[in-house]
Formats: structure tokens, C-alpha cells, sequence
């Protein structure tokens, strides 16, 4: 019988470790599971676990000579030496790197299978969403590229469309690297602009490959935006270009280092807008994909405030359940956090008070200012890609 929605879970998923001190610290997937427990979501949804995707799967989206050295490194992380993007600061080795990353994968896939073969409408992988892995190289505290693995098998079971959208800081360069030519898969990535982050890419200009044009949608935002802007961005460009695109699914990564608190990046946001967008998306879904929805995790840093609240209200409106930006976080789970960090977490699930509720989001249609650094990127952007999908730049 089919679920409303899925998610992947498992306590081996917290040994994707690059060791302390290390910003993608595994303690933030463990608080997200436990407070998707202390509020009742996990009880909403079906828990998924799986085991490491085999050599077939990963070699769908990397080349064989990278995950045999991934397997290598594995075993040995002295092999280490920055040829294939492993053994930096940012992507330090680490002994059982390969199976750990693996495990990763074979959730996203699994979360696609799912919804694809009807047996959930939607699937959550928070521990996935990991965006910056090449074809040949680890990059960006990412391995295995799970996002493309996902949309390849989509891709091989023949589907037909399938819409991307990456509302992490980052760029979402990967997984728009290894579709960049496919006219099959359209990758929609807001960003934080590469003149003030990592990696450095995603420009408006980038449109899609030979036979792909306009099948690469980049929005690349001025550092310090809040949240109405930045949901006037995802509105303006993201949503009627997939609308154009008509997909058979919708796969969308959450990332939440946009976060006002988080250490790496230069955004603004509550967790109230990142909340938004996953309402956003799901409608999205629901629209364009008869509810078709896969849903990844990303970067965030902020590891015991904006991300385990950000993916439980991310699973929560998954499962049809969303959790109200008021609700106040149960002290056991406050305590917990206390215990692993040395202060006590957020009281409440959103950051805004009520009154700031809902957060009001400018339309295209009232206007558009040119003085405005977020309006000049969602210009930009519509300028470059909205007249290969049959859509107005002025207009909605």
C-alpha cells in the first residue's frame, strides 16, 4: 500500500564523519532524527533504511577510477594526497569514507524508486543533498554526487523530465555539471553569488549545454539577503520556469546554510522562510508532478539550531503534518543538545515572532526595481532563460 511520504533513516548514516572540528559534523543529523522523533514526525512517515549502493549504482554519475580510488582511500586513508579532491581541509580522508558515502547514495536512490514506482508520494533524505561532487573528484565536503545518482536512475527507469531545484547557498555546480548537456533534466540553483562564495560558479549565463539550452537556471543573489527577497527570487525564477518545464518529478535540494546564524555563508534567513520554501516546493509538486517529490538535505552549519529544525519541518510537510513555526521544542531534546554542545537549543520551531507571520514576499507582478541587488539577479537570470522556455521576462 503506498505512504504519504517516506524517510531515510538509520544510525549508520552518522559515520560520514570528516572528524572534529570539521563543519559537516554528524551531530546534525542525529538532532534532526531526535527531534523528528520528540515531535512526532518520525510517527507520520515511514522509516527507510538501506545498505551501501554497489559499484553499478555510483558509476551511473562518477567514473570508475574515482570510486575505485574513493574504495582505495577507504581502506587506507595515508592514500590520501588531493588527487582526487580527498585529503584537503575541506574533504579530509577518513578510514570507511567510501561506504559511508555509499550508504548516502543508495537512500537518495531509494527515496526516488519510492516515489517513482508509487509506493510513497513523497521522500525525505536529509542526510543526502550532496551537491558539489563531480563526475571525477570529491569537492565541497561531498563524495558521491547522491542528487544525480538519484535523478540517473529516474532517468534509466524512462522518465522523461525531471526538475532540480537547489535552494542551498552554494551553487548547486555538481549535479549541473553532470546534466549540463541533458535536455532530460532541468537544474534550477539559488545561490549566493560565486564573487563572495564557494565554489565560484553559477552565473546567469550558464544556461544548459548544446541541445540543453534552458535547462540550466542559475540565481545568483547578492550576499545579506532576507527573507522576503529571497522568496520573491525562488518565486519569480524557479517556480514557472519548472512549471514551463512540466516534469514527471520534482527533486528539490534544502540546504539550509542560508540561515542568518549560519558560520559559512553571508545570507539572512529565519528558518521561517527556509520552512517556506519547502511549502513551496511541496505545492510546486503537487501542481506540476501529480505529487511526485523527492527531497534532500544539503549544507548547513548552524548544527544545532537552523539545521535539525529546518529538515523536520522539511519531513513534517512531507508527510502532510507541517509543524507550526510557534511550537515550542520539547526541553528533552533542548537538553540533549545542551549535552553534546554546551548550550541549551532554540525553544521554539521557527525564529519570527507571530506577528512577522506569514512573511510577506513582494510579487514579480507589483513591479520590478532596478536599485534592488536581489531584483538585478532574478533579472539576469530571466533575461537569460526565460525567452527558451516561451516565457515573458516582464511578466508572470
Amino acid at each position: 500500500m503506498s505512504t504519504q511520504a517516506c524517510a531515510i533513516w538509520g544510525e549508520d548514516f552518522t559515520k560520514y564523519d570528516f572528524g572534529a572540528g570539521h563543519p559537516m559534523a554528524p551531530v546534525r543529523l542525529d538532532l534532526t532524527a531526535r527531534l523528528c522523533r520528540e515531535l512526532g514526525v518520525f510517527d507520520d512517515v515511514e522509516l527507510v533504511d538501506v545498505d551501501i549502493a554497489p559499484d553499478e549504482v555510483l558509476t551511473t554519475v562518477h567514473d570508475r577510477a574515482y570510486v575505485d580510488a574513493v574504495k582505495t582511500i577507504s581502506a587506507d586513508p595515508s592514500a590520501a594526497d588531493g588527487t582526487w579532491g580527498i585529503g584537503t581541509e575541506d574533504v579530509p580522508a577518513f578510514a570507511g569514507i567510501h561506504e559511508s558515502s555509499a550508504r548516502i547514495v543508495a537512500g537518495s536512490v531509494e527515496a526516488a524508486r519510492r516515489v517513482w514506482t508509487g509506493e510513497a508520494e513523497h521522500a525525505v533524505n536529509f542526510t543526502g543533498g550532496l551537491h558539489h561532487a563531480m563526475r571525477d573528484r570529491a569537492a565541497g565536503f561531498c563524495i558521491y554526487n547522491d542528487i544525480a545518482a538519484a535523478i540517473r536512475w529516474l532517468l534509466d527507469q524512462g522518465v522523461e523530465r525531471v526538475a532540480y531545484v537547489d535552494v542551498d547557498v552554494h551553487h548547486g555546480d555538481g549535479v549541473q555539471a553532470i546534466f549540463y548537456d541533458d535536455p532530460r533534466v532541468l537544474t534550477v540553483s539559488l545561490h549566493e553569488s560565486g564573487r563572495t562564495l564557494f565554489p565560484g560558479t553559477g552565473w546567469p549565463a550558464d544556461t544548459g549545454g548544446p541541445g540543453a539550452e534552458g535547462t540550466a537556471v542559475n540565481i545568483a543573489l547578492p550576499p545579506g539577503v532576507t527573507d522576503g527577497p529571497w522568496l520573491r527570487a525562488l518565486a519569480s525564477v524557479a517556480a514557472p520556469v519548472v512549471r514551463a518545464f512540466e516534469p514527471q518529478v520534482l527533486v528539490t535540494q534544502h540546504g539550509c546554510d542560508t540561515h542568518r546564524e549560519d558560520p559559512l555563508a553571508h545570507m539572512a534567513l529565519t528558518v521561517d522562510a527556509q520552512r517556506q520554501a519547502a511549502v513551496n516546493l511541496h505545492r510546486l509538486a503537487h501542481e506540476v508532478a501529480d505529487g511526485r517529490w523527492v527531497a534532500f538535505g544539503g549544507g548547513g552549519y548552524d548544527v544545532c539550531g537552523a539545521v535539525p529544525r529546518a529538515w523536520t519541518h522539511l519531513t513534517a510537510i512531507a508527510a502532510h503534518k507541517p509543524v507550526p513555526a510557534a511550537t515550542e521544542i520539547p526541553m528533552a531534546w533542548r537538553e540533549h543538545v545542551e549535552l553534546v554542545s554546551g548550550q541549551l537549543g532554540p525553544e521554539r520551531m521557527g525564529d519570527l515572532p507571530d506577528r512577522e507571520l506569514p512573511i510577506w514576499v513582494q510579487p514579480w507582478a507589483m513591479g520590478y526595481n532596478p536599485h534592488s541587488g536581489v531584483d538585478r539577479a532574478i533579472m539576469a537570470t530571466r533575461e537569460a532563460v526565460f525567452p527558451l522556455h516561451g516565457l515573458d521576462v516582464w511578466y508572470d
